[in-house]
């Protein structure tokens, strides 16, 4: 979008300079008067908002420390306390901004001040950084300026943070020993193959025999994989790159995500966390006064899955059609009867937020049960694998060995 310069004068009558973004003029013109400011002269410049990273070198982007969730988190919640104490927001986002451990984040919230002083709004400034305040954040924090309810969306918001914070790392520590077993079983594959079978193959080559069929396949193997070692590197990083590629499209993205959720095991914890997400995102939004057609749209991008969202997305255009949520949420075949009951009532009593926060309450038991046992699950078929792999190399190195040993006794 084009960038206006404008000059203005706030309620006190002093004048205002500075530089908005917006579609036209009388976007800008809306912008201001929304912030109490009466704008004097509104004209299209090149110049941009300070803070947007430009002059910075490519180094210094690279070396920046990365803005991690928590501090978003914590920042919802320092927020939130200010406001509640009745400290002006302008006041409360220089304290954070000098406290802020994190430097890439204290920039970010100086740029998010700066952009205040020159007439955005909060929600306006925070969308200006995408790669931190996702579209969930700026919708909720565009719904409290609307409802003058600032504080209390901040700690919601600190309330759905620290919900996907937990989930992700209750994920990845469910997740870290079966990853660290099929780690250790590839490269000791590797091993055997570079270093182990050449060596017994240099042994059986003086036998002049007839070698098993499993021998055969296991030196045709490391043979392969010696001769062809580079072939194989560049085949694993090309394949790599053109399946992240390939996801980063919406079609890619829509199939993958689709598609994890019927792995065995691990795709039922994904649907029942991403469906955990939806409901608590929902109630959220619905708790904080925002229409039902737009907090589905609002939501469906919080889900973080292509196929959920597009279920979400078909809920939203069911119910502007004038349909049921509970009749659209049958069309999508993601719900269980249990959650399309719920759904019933909440619509039946006008409850629906609370409904939704218990249907979030419930995915999340399931999710954590499911962690709890999912190394369980995992162990049978970490250990058939590595049984297999065991077998399979027993009977191609020491076969041959006993054969030469029975042949050695009949003479």
């Amino acid at each position: 979008m084009p960038f206006f310069a404008y000059k203005a004068r706030n309620a006190q009558g002093a004048l205002v300079e500075g530089v908005l973004e917006d579609a036209d003029s009388g976007g800008v013109a809306n912008q201001l008067f929304t912030n109490g400011v009466t704008p004097i002269e509104i004209v299209l410049t090149k110049k941009t908002v300070k803070g947007d990273g430009i002059g910075q070198g490519w180094w210094e982007k690279f070396s920046a420390e990365k803005v991690r969730s928590i501090d978003v988190q914590l920042f919802s919640r320092q927020i939130y306390t200010l406001l509640k104490a009745g400290v002006p927001i302008m006041r409360g986002l220089a304290g954070l901004q000098e406290s802020a451990i994190n430097k890439s984040f204290a920039k970010i919230l100086q740029d998010v001040r700066e952009s205040l002083e020159s007439g955005r709004e909060l929600s306006a400034a925070m969308h200006r950084h995408p790669e931190v305040f996702s579209h969930f954040y700026i919708s909720m924090v565009r719904v409290g300026e609307m409802t003058g309810k600032m504080d209390e969306i901040f700690l919601r918001l600190f309330d759905h943070l620290e919900f996907e914070r937990d989930m992700r790392e209750r994920v990845r520590t469910a997740l870290r020993y079966p990853m660290f077993v099929v780690i250790a079983m590839a490269i000791a594959m590797l091993v055997i193959n570079l270093f182990v079978i050449p060596a017994f193959a240099k042994v059986y080559a003086g036998f002049n025999a007839e070698l098993p069929l499993m021998t055969k396949i296991l030196i045709a193997s490391s043979n392969f994989t010696v001769n062809f070692w580079p072939l194989l590197l560049v085949m694993a990083v090309g394949g790599t790159i053109a399946f992240k590629t390939y996801i980063a499209t919406a079609q890619g993205a829509y199939r993958w995500d689709k598609f994890k959720m019927r792995i065995p095991i691990v795709g039922k914890i994904i649907l029942k966390g991403t469906m955990a997400r939806f409901a608590r995102s929902f109630a959220l939004a619905s708790r904080s006064g925002v229409p039902i057609v737009q907090a589905l749209k609002v939501v469906a991008k919080t889900v973080d899955n292509k196929y959920i969202e597009s279920c979400v997305e078909q809920i939203r255009d069911g119910v502007e059609r004038g349909e049921s949520i509970l009749r659209t949420s049958v069309a999508t075949g993601v719900f269980t009867p249990v959650v399309l009951q719920m759904i019933a009532v909440g619509e039946e009593t006008g409850e629906m937020d609370n409904l939704m926060e218990e249907i979030a309450s419930m995915y999340e038991r399931e999710v954590d049960y499911e962690l709890k046992t999912l190394s369980s699950q995992i162990e049978p078929i970490l250990i058939v694998g590595l049984g297999i792999l065991v077998l399979i190399l027993a009977l191609g190195v020491f076969l041959p060995i006993w054969d030469l040993g029975k042949a050695a006794m009949h003479k």
